[in-house]
Parts: C-alpha cells; structure tokens; sequence
C-alpha cells in the first residue's frame, strides 16, 4: 500500500489522523473557552473600575400619627357598649376642646369579647363554666401635620383619666410626606459621589473610563438622628423620632479602556 511505502504501516496511519483530530478539536475548544471567557469579563462586572457611593440627608417629619385605645366591661353587652359610648364621646370632647379636627380623629369599630369564668367546688374541682360579662375595646387614632399640637396633648392626657376613662396611649409616630422626592434627591447624590470615586480611581491608575457595565442601587434607610441604630439588609424605617436622617448607596461597575 502507499502508506506503508512512506513508512507508515496503516494502523500507524490511523492513530497519526486520530491525533489530529485530537489537537485540532482541543485548539478549538480553546479558543471558545478563551472567547467567552474574555466576553465574561468584559460583561459580569468583575473588571474594570467599581465605586460605592453614598448620600444622607437629615430632615424633620412633617406628619404625626398618634394612637390610643380604651375599654370598658359589664354583664351584659348593652351595658358595656353604653359605657365604651359615653368614653368614646368623652375622649371626642377632649381632643376637640384641645384643638383636635373631626376630620384629625378615627373612631375604629367596637370590638366584644365574652368573659367565662370556672367555678369550682370545696375540693377545688372545676364544676363549670359560666358567661360572667362582656368586655369592650374600642382604638382611636389621630393624624396630623400640627406635630407640636399633638405631641402636647399625647404627653398629658390627666384630664381622659380623671374622667374615668380607662385610655391607654402609644407613643406618637412621626412621618414625612414629600418622602419620595427626598429618595430622588439622595440617589442622584449617591451616584454622582460613586462617579466621583471613578474617576479618582481612573486618574490615579492613568486608565481611561470605558462604558457603564453594572449599576446597583443599595436600600434606603431612615434612622433617627445622632443614633447608633445598625443598618438593616432589608432597610430600616424609624417612626418613632421626629428628626431622622435618610441615607442610600449606589454601586457603579465601569470598563476600563
């Protein structure tokens, strides 16, 4: 045969081609390898430069939420819905009086709950059970951009209990309307302070700034001001303090040419 006229006898031959075909396809697998992996890191954010940038603002709360609740009990349920109505009109009065709006108040519904009570025997075994009276619960809550107001009058409710109303108050919650206009400003802060950071980075290393890769906005947070409350993953949002400061962060990712 020719090939073994060359020197090669045919099961030679064979392996020589099979080698081939070997390299042939581990060039080409190199080279898809080498291809995508060059892609990725143009495209996964892994090169090039990365800044986080921040912005925070201190504000003042512009609303106030202030709840209470009250309650009142009596054998039948017509008894105690006469006295939970009588607080409940005592309570409207003060808060009017103290120059709280109808349109400031909200009265939520009523709601019974039975009272059972055990009667037992001389050897303290439990006989049975009996309907004793009916206890009602009622809550009330204000809202109102007057915080100074509402603060004075949560602060000292002597008058409700004097009365006789049995009130229990929370503590005032405190909100900013025009919140939403504030995140704009701050992200528009926080990226320009990430951009800033960039091109420190890009003078000081003598790169040239490439197109926007990545762009990640961190969580808003809302703490009380001068605090020490530790930021939160999902995001902290304080109501209980009438000063607060908002803060955000946003990670830029660019290509470096």
């Amino acid at each position: 045969m020719e090939n073994e006229k060359k020197g090669f006898s045919m099961k030679e031959w064979k392996g020589i081609v099979i080698a081939l075909i070997a390299g042939v396809c581990a060039i080409v697998s190199v080279s898809i390898f080498t291809g995508n992996l060059v892609d990725y890191k143009k495209t996964s954010g892994s090169g090039g430069l990365t800044a986080t940038g921040s912005a925070n603002c201190d504000f003042e709360a512009d609303l106030i939420v202030w709840r209470g609740s009250f309650s009142s009990e009596g054998i039948t349920a017509q008894s105690a819905y006469r006295t939970i109505k009588k607080d409940a009109d005592q309570i409207r009065e003060y808060l009017v009086e103290n120059g709280v709006s109808e349109e400031e108040m909200v009265f939520s519904s009523v709601t019974i709950n039975e009272r059972w009570e055990s009667e037992y025997n001389d050897e303290g075994d439990r006989i049975r059970e009996y309907l004793a009276g009916y206890s009602l619960y009622q809550d009330v809550s204000i809202t109102s951009s007057d915080i100074d107001k509402i603060e004075g009058i949560s602060r000292d409710i002597s008058g409700l209990i004097e009365s006789g109303v049995q009130f229990a108050s929370d503590e005032p919650e405190y909100y900013y309307t025009k919140l939403d206009e504030l995140k704009l400003q701050l992200i528009e802060e926080a990226t320009k302070n990430a951009k800033d950071r960039i091109d420190l980075m890009a003078q000081g290393t003598g790169a040239a700034i490439g197109e926007l890769l990545n762009a990640n906005l961190g969580v808003f947070q809302i703490t009380a001001q001068n605090s020490n409350t530790e930021y939160s993953y999902g995001g902290y949002f304080d109501t209980s303090s009438r000063k607060k400061t908002a803060s955000i962060t946003v990670k830029l990712n660019y290509a470096v040419n």
